[in-house]
């Protein structure tokens, strides 16, 4: 048994590709939506990033330069297990350092056990959705399902502004409500009103992601429909449906078959999720129309308005079942809320935690550590919402989400099973376990899954790949506001599998001037010495501060003056008037022999007589 296995791993190797490639980030101008040229992301000066192909068991090689004169940047390649290769999920602050202007880091892995879909971004605030994004697609050598071609589709939100400058609006304390950026455009690999130029009678496989920051997309093709056969990676039982939903980061791999015969084009339509908006300017597009074209000599259809709705993904059964993991070993259990702290911003937090990055690169601190405190998540840092997991243990995570809007959670380094998922309820309602007498026997599988406003969900994984793994709102307007947590997976396993970092990993340290040695504060010789971490900002006061009796004397002060200068130069001064004027009128009568003018103040019948002219 041994030599065959041998043997299969010699004639696996043999068979291998490496796929190497040199990236240099740069700006370019563009007009993606064909309706605002601005700067966007390119990768060596083309737009949009190029679709990376390889094949299971092939090893990538992909040389990251940061060509940009003032911003950070790094890869993550979403979905995507990094076994044995931790250091190169991407994630600044978490397993690296942030690349600096003009340096170099490389990502250097294979990809053994898994096939389908992917993606990779970068993993630097919100900077992606400038253009950092591209599709990533891990062939089988042989797929499960037959098609005659192969189509890359990825849909995003787009913003006429750049990301830094949104996100330095949207952290502010003139939008203390916390709404998100409205996008300007969707598109369409890039692009708007694209057109696929199909045959007749003929198997498509389309791999759809959406590739956005911010909205999850519907997506549907007029008088086809589709069948679903892979979603996240996870090979699934063909599925039909008539309509996709997906939010940011999720994948779906779909069959669509032509028509044997047609004399008409079919619109593609992409729809934004208004529900995920908190308001609607009445000019903004929320449709993208793109077309399925038989032939070009025939005219591009207006698409018909139709009523959106979606599958529960839950419902999906993977082709290679799994049974539902035993009783966990280990709960988390997370409430989601949004709130204001003492700067006037509001902020997202996991259990009353708003994520803070460290001062040193998470994965670091864990290969730096002395032995007996590496299992101690307080090393990690109070605001990394860190969680130590053991190798192999049960886990299992709900999340309640207390909060009125959707929001997309995405675990590195796992696919999950899909326990317990709930509907939208209109008061938040917490995950009640005495309350689901039955639990999925095969739950699907994924990366990706939404949770509904004010519902819940539940998600169980084994902790058998050793690492430190975020998990995070894939809102990435959410990420920023601190919606994450760190699971240290197997820190004692990952110490012996890891080793020493990387050289090339200490240059881009270095560049940046990032400690590579020590705890969340940079201090590597008393470890649990937090003091000058990066922490969250204090709460909102409660009551009156000092400053705020000093700020109500001050303004009470002020508000009286200004009722005595009402007084004095209006109130006064009309009363003086009043008087002259009587006394001219007086005057006048008594010049022409009128009748006598009441004093000023004088209460009379009602009416008097002002006399008559002789």
């Amino acid at each position: 048994m041994l030599t065959l296995w041998c043997l299969f791993a010699f004639v696996t190797a043999t068979f291998a590709a490496t796929h190497e490639y040199n990236f240099t980030v740069l700006w370019i101008d563009a007009n993606p939506d064909g309706v605002f040229t601005r700067r966007v992301l390119a990768i060596n000066g083309a737009y949009p990033a190029p679709t990376i192909h390889i094949t299971r068991g092939d090893r990538l090689v992909l040389h990251l330069t940061n060509g940009l004169p003032s911003h950070n940047t790094s890869l993550h390649f979403h979905g995507l297990f990094q076994e044995g290769s931790n250091l190169m999920d991407g994630p600044e602050m978490v397993t690296q350092c942030p690349i600096p202007p003009g340096s170099t880091l490389t990502y250097n892995f294979t990809v053994d056990s898994q096939h389908g879909t992917y993606w990779y971004h970068s993993h630097s605030g919100a900077q992606y959705g400038d253009g950092l994004r591209g599709v990533l697609v891990v062939h089988e050598k042989k797929e499960p399902f037959a098609y005659d071609e192969e189509v890359v589709v990825s849909i995003s939100e787009w913003y006429h502004r750049e990301t830094s400058d949104l996100k330095h609006d949207f952290l502010s304390r003139f939008n203390p409500t916390g709404s998100e950026p409205i996008p300007q455009n969707v598109l369409f690999n890039g692009s708007r009103n694209v057109t696929w130029a199909v045959a007749v009678n003929t198997t498509y496989l389309m791999r759809v992601v959406n590739t956005g920051l911010f909205l999850s997309q519907y997506l549907y093709i007029e008088g086809h429909e589709m069948t679903v056969v892979e979603a996240d990676g996870i090979y699934v039982e063909p599925y039909t449906t008539d309509m996709l939903y997906l939010t940011v980061a999720q994948r779906y791999s779909v069959l669509v078959k032509t028509k044997q015969a047609s004399d008409k084009n079919f619109a593609i339509v992409q729809v934004m999720d208004e529900e995920m908006l908190d308001s609607v300017p009445a000019d903004l597009e929320t449709r993208g129309v793109n077309y399925m074209v038989y032939d070009s000599n025939l005219s591009l259809p207006h698409a018909l308005a139709r009523k959106l709705s979606a599958f529960n993904d839950a419902d999906l059964r993977p082709r290679d079942p799994e049974e539902l993991l035993a009783d966990p070993d280990y709960f988390i259990v997370l409430d989601v809320i949004m709130d204001n702290l003492g700067d006037g911003v509001q902020y997202s937090f996991f259990n009353n935690i708003t994520y803070v990055a460290p001062r040193v690169p998470t994965l670091y601190s864990v290969l730096s550590a002395p032995e007996e405190l590496v299992n101690n998540a307080a090393i990690y840092g109070s605001n990394t919402n860190a969680f130590v997991l053991q190798k192999d243990e049960v886990v299992e995570i709900v999340v309640n989400n207390k909060d009125d809007g959707r929001h997309p959670f995405h675990l590195h380094g796992h696919v999950f099973q899909i326990v317990a998922k709930s509907p939208a309820f209109d008061e938040p309602t917490a995950y009640n376990e005495s309350a689901h007498e039955s639990l999925p026997e095969y739950p699907m599988r994924r990366d990706t899954i939404l949770v509904e406003s004010n519902g819940y969900m539940v998600l169980r994984f084994r902790a058998d790949n050793p690492g430190v793994w975020f998990f995070h709102c894939h809102v990435d307007w959410h990420l920023e506001q601190g919606l994450a947590i760190t699971l240290i997976e197997a820190p004692e396993e990952l110490r012996s599998q890891q080793g020493a970092i990387l050289e090339n990993h200490l240059e881009v340290c270095a560049a940046a001037r990032i400690p590579t040695r020590g705890n969340a504060a940079g201090n590597a010789v008393a470890w649990l010495d937090l003091a000058g971490e990066n922490v969250q900002p204090q709460p909102l006061p409660e009551g009156f501060t000092l400053k705020g009796y000093v700020a109500l004397f001050i303004s009470t002060l002020v508000g009286l003056y200004g009722i005595y200068s009402i007084y004095v130069f209006g109130i006064e001064d009309v009363k003086g008037d009043t008087e002259n004027l009587q006394a001219t009128l007086r005057a006048i009568l008594s010049e022409h022999g009128g009748a006598r003018v009441p004093p000023y103040g004088t209460r009379g019948s009602g009416s008097f007589d002002v006399g008559t002219s002789t």
